[in-house]
């Protein structure tokens, strides 16, 4: 789902590049809030097992009202909106919309938030404490299992989202690609319900995080109260807290806050991680797709992070580890976590060179004050067109292979001449600054200045395509499913934009003979825009093609190896980190400490919303090189912290506990007799 939501709100809501990307990182966000929420329900309330079924059920609802928001028939569409890039049939209300899918996303995080704290910490329950191998593998396989969904997704998913489905008229099809999700989702909680008997099933332990909050709260009040030098220091803390609650709960809350402690600077790593599905997707869709025989759409990249994580979790784990192990190198948890922030730093840097190739192929638009013009003799006769220090002369039925830059103010003159012909015409007309322009040219007196109304390359690559009329009579052009209604002569359509591949064109016009034939093919790549001149040659229509923007050169291959670097640190940073979690936290907290985790994705996504927000960089690399440069101080701090931090073992400590209780009942046996014999009375 995640591979298609930015698509979702660019090409189906319209949204901008901003707009999406601070919406799309607000949803992450608060899918890893909400395993808080979770955690609470599970370890106090519900048990895990519960808290699965009943949040998986809510995660369902979601993803049906998902799909239902992305019918365009519950409002009369647009379906002939010219800038509509994927015919995606923008919807009119576009208001209603936007709610439905604002609350599927809701109970989505809600759901799937719930889930993921207990999903992991449920399958670590099944293992003894005499299983840390095996518990160890289970978490390696874990990953590797929702990666794989994750491929199947990635892949699936944008080919289910450009099959063509509608009522009133083919658009591409959102309802099915959020729809299928939604069945698979509720085909597995079935599956996971059929299997309950199998599974070990902790009991919760109340509310322990209530237990947590007010522990934490004494001690802190109690220290204020003893800051006073005439008191004694206590080793930690958290033992000031002693003279009310046990020193089980206090030792249990101190392993917790020292883990979380650590968790302070992991945040960042994901703040660059989850820039695959908005940041990475955005930047593919300015790069070319066609690989050998394979062709790519720019939400189909990230399957490269779940293939690698299929094919790296094993590799990582049976030989990575094991040669290390036998190099003698101690590589703990902690160590691995600073090597994959390392390693996503570096797939950042790389992503930065990457859009710096990118930025080198992009053509150059008008800025401020100025303007662009380009100019297409569409006449018969060699004509020649005067601006201030340039002059440049056109055979019929040709045009400038680029479009001229000038200073609004500077655009004193523009003249219009013909050999043979004494009438030198000047061009009447006030250019918009900040656009480009096509003047039409068929005459010395006979002209028309078109506002192209691209400023930029076409998104999503797609390919802008529109018809000048040498002809004088009118026309229709169709291809695919779009039509160029009434392009008039001497006249420009506007620009319609469709996918890559091969485009049969047809004209439709009374006017042309019987015998002439009336489609032509192109085959277009991404990201380009073309302007197609119709001029007659033995009294049948011919074609010409002129290119306006340059589709893109550089090759989406050219992102594996920061999909690579980055999925190198996913794991050996995400696996080990949901272990590491899952280890350092006591028998009674497993889901909170696993909601801990998740929550620093949360604030990793806010953080992306925050520095892309307010850096507003002119220049994507830069905010690229500023997102590996935070990381890479980060890395330094968390690895001096890791430097100092001190393993423990939850099960041995509360077994000490549990035997220094039975200690305490053998020794003096007749208190609990007595305590007993208090209460009957």
């Amino acid at each position: 789902m995640r591979a298609l939501l930015i698509l979702y709100f660019t090409q189906f809501f319209k949204w901008d590049d901003n707009l999406s990307t601070a919406i799309y990182h607000t949803f992450i966000a608060l899918c890893y809030l909400t395993p808080i929420l979770g955690a609470l329900i599970a370890d106090s309330w519900l048990g895990k097992f519960k808290t699965i079924v009943s949040l998986s059920i809510v995660y369902t609802i979601g993803q049906v009202i998902t799909s239902i928001s992305s019918i365009k028939e519950l409002s009369e569409v647009n379906h002939n909106e010219l800038s509509d890039s994927e015919n995606s049939g923008t919807p009119n209300n576009v208001t209603a919309h936007v709610a439905l899918c604002m609350i599927g996303l809701i109970l989505i995080a809600l759901g799937t938030g719930g889930i993921k704290p207990c999903v992991s910490a449920f399958g670590g329950d099944q293992f003894e404490e005499n299983q840390e191998a095996q518990r160890n593998r289970f978490f390696s396989i874990f990953y590797l299992a929702i990666n794989a969904g994750s491929l199947l997704s990635t892949v699936i998913t944008p080919i289910l989202r450009v099959q063509e489905c509608g009522i009133h008229g083919k658009q591409a099809c959102y309802p099915l690609a959020f729809g299928v999700p939604a069945i698979l989702m509720a085909v597995a909680l079935i599956v996971f319900v059929i299997g309950s008997g199998m599974y070990k099933k902790v009991q919760p332990q109340g509310n322990v995080m209530s237990k947590v909050v007010k522990c934490i709260g004494f001690a802190i009040k109690n220290r204020f109260r003893h800051r006073s030098k005439e008191f004694p220091k206590r080793e930690h803390w958290l033992d000031w807290a002693k003279e009310k609650y046990d020193e089980r709960l206090i030792s249990q809350i101190k392993m917790v806050t020292r883990v979380m402690f650590l968790y302070i600077p992991l945040p960042m790593f994901w703040a660059l991680f989850d820039q695959q599905g908005s940041r990475w997707t955005l930047q593919a869709t300015t790069m070319n797709g066609k690989i050998g025989i394979i062709e790519i759409q720019p939400d189909q990249m990230q399957t490269v992070n779940a293939i690698l994580i299929v094919i790296m979790v094993p590799i990582v784990d049976a030989v990575v580890y094991p040669l290390i192990a036998k190099c003698g190198f101690n590589f703990t948890s902690l160590k691995k976590m600073t090597v994959g922030m390392f390693l996503a730093a570096m797939a950042f840097v790389v992503a930065a060179v990457v859009q710096v190739e990118i930025d080198k192929t992009l053509p150059v638009f008008p800025k401020g004050n100025e303007v662009q013009i380009k100019v297409l003799n569409i006449g018969n006769d060699r004509m020649t067109i005067s601006f201030p220090e340039k002059m440049v002369t056109l055979d019929q039925i040709s045009g400038t292979n680029e479009f001229f830059t000038f200073d609004v103010d500077k655009l004193t003159s523009i003249n219009i001449s013909s050999a043979g012909s004494p009438v030198v015409n000047p061009v009447m007309h006030k250019f918009e600054q900040g656009h480009r322009h096509t003047l039409l040219v068929w005459a010395p007196n006979n002209y028309r200045v078109v506002k192209d109304g691209l400023n930029q390359k076409p998104k999503k690559g797609q390919n802008g395509i529109r018809f000048v009329n040498a002809l004088y009579e009118s026309f229709n052009v169709t291809v695919d499913d779009k039509i160029y209604i009434n392009v008039t002569n001497y006249n420009a359509s506007e620009y319609q934009f469709i996918p890559s591949g091969s485009k049969q064109f047809t004209l439709i016009s009374a006017e042309i003979p019987e015998k002439c034939n009336k489609s032509f093919e192109s085959d277009f790549g991404f990201g380009s825009a073309y302007t197609y001149v119709i001029s007659r040659k033995d009294d049948c229509p011919e074609p010409k093609m002129f290119e306006d923007i340059s589709p893109n050169t550089i090759s989406m291959a050219l992102q594996i190896p920061q999909y690579f670097l980055m999925t190198c640190g996913e794991v050996v940073f995400s696996v080990t980190g949901l272990e590491f979690s899952y280890s350092q936290a006591p028998s009674n907290m497993k889901s909170v400490l696993q909601a801990g985790w998740l929550l620093t994705v949360a604030v990793g996504n806010i953080i992306v919303l925050i520095v892309a927000g307010a850096g507003q960089f002119s220049e994507q690399w830069a905010e690229y090189v500023l997102f590996a440069a935070l990381l890479l101080v980060v890395c330094i701090i968390f690895a001096i912290m890791a430097r100092f931090y001190t393993y423990v073992n939850p099960a041995e400590i509360e077994a000490q506990f549990d035997n220094d209780e039975k200690k305490k009942d053998t020794e003096n046996p007749y208190c609990k007799l007595d305590s007993v014999s208090q209460t009957q009375m």
